[in-house]
């Protein structure tokens, strides 16, 4: 019967930790995501927000780790190694300790990510110049136009944009310009549009054909949805964690010798 469970609880450990791999992988793919994005908002405040990279790169270290304690996991587990195993417990707190004082200082500054992502949108409307080419630009542009915002209050926001305001005729930013329900995919325009019907004099706002909704409420919406799928994952793992070291303990305590031999040799 003991033998029975020691077998149980080594294939457990292995199902645990193959699972643990992957969730390790999911993490650090989301890290690599955030620096690698050039089509989004998060383009706009990873390029100006320092805590978003580090964030983007803790994710990445402990999805690496994680990954890596995965595989001494299921080696250990499957050879029976408790020199393995007590190697898979200690990094497997340490990764634990570490992703609960991620979790809290994240928690703690979600109001200063969104404070920063006001004055970093505000910038880019401010100085927003329809004759050059800039990536924060074209970013703003593409999360206007999908997500059917303008501005980032409202699209007053705009009118802080001299180069804008000077225009003698009825002139917008393109990208805010409501289509109803046209869709063109993936198109983004960039830079700024005048009125086709526009007969009076001045660059007044409530002639402007553009969503007047800003994009603050769209995009704290957007950041709260898939924080809470992040969260899940990040749940999900720990209690893999919880698990794993749990199992790594039982099982160490019913391998009475140490037998090396059972370590594949490459």
């Amino acid at each position: 019967m003991g033998a029975a469970c020691i077998k149980v609880t080594k294939y457990f450990l292995f199902l645990f930790n193959l699972l643990f791999f992957i969730l390790g992988a999911v993490i650090l793919g989301f890290g690599v995501w955030i620096l690698a994005d050039r089509s989004s908002f998060i383009s706009v405040l990873q390029t100006s927000s320092s805590s978003l990279k580090m964030g983007a790169y803790i994710f990445i270290g402990v999805g690496a780790v994680t990954m890596l304690m995965g595989f001494l996991g299921c080696l250990g587990a499957i050879n029976e190694v408790r020199c393995l195993l007590g190697l898979y417990f200690a990094f497997l707190l340490l990764i634990l300790i570490a992703q609960v004082t991620a979790g809290v200082l994240f928690y703690f500054n979600v109001g200063k990510l969104k404070q920063d992502m006001g004055n970093i949108v505000t910038k880019i409307i401010q100085n927003y110049n329809a004759s050059s080419e800039d990536s924060l630009q074209e970013a703003w542009d593409y999360v206007q136009a999908q997500v059917k915002c303008c501005g980032w209050v409202s699209f007053y926001n705009w009118t802080e944009n001299a180069e804008l305001m000077n225009r003698t005729e009825v002139t917008y930013p393109c990208s805010c310009e409501d289509k109803g329900d046209e869709d063109d995919g993936l198109a983004v325009a960039q830079g700024f549009c005048e009125g086709v019907n526009a007969t009076q004099s001045g660059n007044n706002l409530e002639h402007w054909p553009v969503y007047k909704e800003g994009c603050m409420e769209k995009v704290q919406a957007w950041l709260q949805e898939n924080l809470g799928i992040i969260l899940g994952v990040c749940v999900g793992v720990a209690v893999i964690e919880l698990l794993g070291m749990l199992l790594s303990v039982c099982l160490c305590r019913h391998i009475h010798s140490e037998d090396y031999s059972k370590v594949p040799k490459y």
